[in-house]
């Protein structure tokens, strides 16, 4: 994807009406003469029949405090929340809105004192100062009137110098103001990494708020931003290239893109267009930034407008360069030890470059889970919560923060009870991980002697460092389409080859799963993923791509091959339907095989095939494939989802059924009687691997390899070596011939029955 486009350029519209708000702002007139000029010059400059200005208060609430149109007695008496009407959703998302029929739309929120009801088209966009929201800019027109990218662009200009008359509470007074910004505050958010930390508040490289817009000398100003884009450039290479060897390994798939996204071209031109038309280096950062939102916010693909957030840490990073160059950014203080990164959106090199020791937790005004930060912070295990909501609006340098990832919130400033309640919460979690570690070394055997593989799931080079520090006996599952996730494009044999390798380095003579490429779904790899689909959960996804794109899946395997030089290969095929697509994906391999033996390549010392069942279909055909293959492995998330119908991304059903259903039960206990009949070994790599409750009723059907995440493995361990299976297997075949219902909680009573710690 690129942002090729450069636009219509500035032209002499936004620098008239520049020069008459600098004209305005000189003069000695109050700040609410000024704001009511304001909009006079904007409604006349735009040939807008209103100009309104709304200004954010303390109590999160948007007061119209100016207007040139609507009726002046709604001047300090409308008022809007956040996220409430037209208005508060450009607050709310920070992003401009146009439309032509603006009264038909679902978030219209009609204000009779106002007297707009006679106006049909609106355009608006939000006012930033140091990416604070301080208010929202509105024009108005009775036709349908169809606003063009040039008058967003150059109403988003105009914000950007109206932003310095303007601070969060104007026109308020102290007292309630004050008292309220101090007061105990509850921030909801998406819990993008789960984790608990309590620590002081960090603002994330705070950019001068007050900058010029319009350049005085053209020439300089150019000057100015390629120095900046030069540094920005030279510190992405330095910490790609300079990094420990284990660490640089560890994070190159997701740096190298981000470095990819710093050298756009088109994200380059706009900027350096902006420049040559009269903007400041800084202006023009901040308005290619927002009409990057703008566009990218209108792509339907998930995984490219999530990448608006590479856009606006680069950004951030060119603020910072060109702020420290006019000796206006004093260098960034040493974090606290116990800080908490606060940040409207992040970068991975950002997060990279800050100590880990010090850094407990990091909370965001954007993000998701599969953002380029969230995928770096989970393998470090630094607790992230997202779609904080005006946290960067609310929180001050330095205030008292507990950020609770697992259920997505955040404490602001919070009282001493909510305090000591998390304290012992961090405590008691202290006290499991000293004793989980304690187990690291143990091999993992029931009370009765039997011995239980547990293994870890893993999707970058970062998290094989979890295998010593769990103590997991290999990787189960390794997810290999996670470092595609990170590019922009597919990577050659070459580029896979040593990724593979260094993947396989990292899991010294542990055993190693990789599983083939498993693209689509919830899964986007460019230039391979299809466009739009109905249900990309069913629809054209993981091994039925890569039958119909053979060449992929030569690549990979190529690649695989390769690598494992001289080592044990076991490659594993997703999402297989039918028993024909099982063997004609073992074909290509091969063929594969017999080309690297052709060639005189080194060849894996074992090559062992194995399969993923996690589409019921395959379970009528258990008998025709497991002869055919060396192991299998439970995916228990589709396999879960697909027999119960009930999406799991999708809050209203994912819990509306129970893994531990018995007839979601029968069907694993029916899949581990097949693999035994056929002597293949079989493993459970989904989610309710790690789930201490699952794992005892996996035990209890006959399961003896269980692979999960890092985190699940201490816990997992500990229940299982505190149970004897003999007990569990009559337990579970109890269930199963008495289709008891409420399994969970037969299990959780047996649990404490038998002082189980689940």
């Amino acid at each position: 994807m690129t942002t090729d486009d450069p636009g219509s350029g500035f032209g002499d519209r936004p620098r008239r009406m520049l020069r008459q708000l600098r004209d305005v702002m000189a003069r000695s007139a109050t700040q609410q003469d000024q704001l009511d000029s304001i909009t006079r010059i904007v409604a006349a400059d735009m040939a807008a029949e209103v100009c309104s200005i709304y200004v954010r208060r303390s109590d999160r609430t948007l007061e119209l405090c100016a207007t040139e149109g609507l009726n002046r007695e709604a001047v300090h008496y409308t008022r809007l929340r956040v996220g409430e009407g037209l208005v508060g959703d450009i607050a709310s998302s920070a992003r401009p809105l146009a439309l032509s029929d603006a009264q038909a739309h679902p978030k219209f929120a009609y204000r009779p004192e106002t007297g707009e009801e006679i106006y049909q088209s609106l355009m608006g966009v939000p006012i930033l100062r140091s990416e604070r929201l301080v208010g929202v800019i509105v024009v108005q027109n009775r036709t349908r009137r169809h606003y063009g990218d040039e008058e967003i662009e150059t109403l988003e200009t105009f914000a950007m110098a109206l932003a310095g008359l303007l601070t969060p509470g104007a026109q308020e007074g102290g007292g309630a103001a004050d008292m309220e910004a101090e007061a105990p505050t509850r921030i909801a958010g998406t819990c993008l990494v789960p984790g608990l930390a309590i620590g002081r508040a960090c603002l994330h490289r705070q950019t001068v708020a007050d900058f010029p817009v319009l350049a005085e000398d053209p020439e300089s100003e150019h000057e100015r931003l390629e120095t900046a884009l030069a540094d920005m450039h030279e510190r992405l290479d330095r910490l790609v290239g300079t990094a420990p060897l284990e660490e640089a390994g560890a994070h190159a798939e997701v740096l190298e893109t981000y470095r990819m996204f710093a050298r756009d071209r088109g994200w380059l031109a706009r900027m350096r267009e902006a420049v040559s038309g009269g903007l400041t280096a800084e202006a023009a950062v901040r308005r290619v930034l927002n009409d990057t939102r703008a566009r990218m916010g209108r792509i339907s693909d998930a995984y490219l407008r999530e990448r608006i957030t590479d856009f606006e840490a680069l950004a951030d990073e060119l603020m910072a360069a060109l702020a420290r160059e006019r000796g206006l950014l004093p260098a960034a203080p040493e974090l606290p030890d116990d800080a908490v990164l606060v940040a409207r959106s992040l970068g991975p090199a950002d997060l990279l470059a800050h100590d880990r020791d010090r850094l407990r937790a990091v909370v965001l005004e954007q993000g998701t889970a599969t953002a380029h930060v969230a995928i770096v912070a989970r393998a470090l295990q630094i607790p992230v919560v997202g779609r904080a909501e005006s946290v960067m609006s609310d929180v001050e340098p330095g205030d008292p923060l507990i950020v609770d990832g697992d259920n997505g919130q955040v404490f602001l400033r919070p009282q001493q009870e909510v305090r000591e309640q998390f304290e012992r919460s961090l405590e008691m979690r202290r006290a499991e991980r000293a004793r989980f570690a304690g187990n690291r070394d143990r091999p993992c055997v029931t009370r009765d002697g039997v011995g239980v593989s547990l293994m870890l799931n893993a999707g970058l080079l970062v998290d094989l460092a979890q295998l010593e520090m769990t103590g997991a006996q290999g990787v189960g599952l390794y997810r290999t389409e996670i470092a595609f996730m990170a590019r922009r494009d597919m990577a050659g044999v070459a580029a896979q080859t040593e990724l593979y390798r260094r993947i396989i380095e990292g899991a010294g003579a542990r055993p190693i799963t990789f599983r083939t490429l498993d693209a689509g779904g919830d899964k986007h790899l460019q230039g391979l993923t299809a466009g739009h689909e109905e249900n990309p959960a069913m629809g054209w996804r993981s091994t039925r791509v890569l039958l119909d794109r053979p060449g992929v899946l030569r690549r990979q395997v190529r690649a695989l091959l390769r690598a494992s030089a001289g080592r044990e290969l076991r490659l594993m095929l997703p999402m297989v339907v039918t028993g024909s697509e099982l063997d004609q994906a073992r074909r290509i391999i091969e063929r594969e095989c017999e080309r690297a033996r052709a060639r005189g390549d080194g060849m894996p010392s074992r090559l062992r095939f194995g399969v993923m069942i996690e589409i019921p279909a395959l379970m009528w055909q258990l008998d025709d494939i497991l002869p055919g293959v060396d192991f299998a492995a439970v995916g228990s998330n589709d396999l879960f989802q697909f027999s119960f119908a009930a999406d799991r991304s999708n809050s209203e059903v994912s819990r509306r059924y129970d893994t531990l259903a018995p007839a979601f039960l029968r069907m694993l206990h029916r899949i581990v009687k097949a693999c035994e009949r056929h002597s293949v070994p079989v493993s459970v790599c989904g989610e309710m691997a790690g789930r201490p409750l699952e794992a005892l009723a996996l035990l209890g059907l006959g399961y003896r390899t269980l692979s999960m995440a890092p985190d699940a493995i201490g816990p997992v361990k500990e229940v299982l070596m505190a149970c004897s299976c003999a007990d569990l297997a009559d337990l579970m075949c109890g269930i199963l011939e008495t289709e008891a219902g409420h399994v969970r909680g037969i299990l959780s009573a047996f649990a404490r029955d038998h002082d189980i710690p689940v």
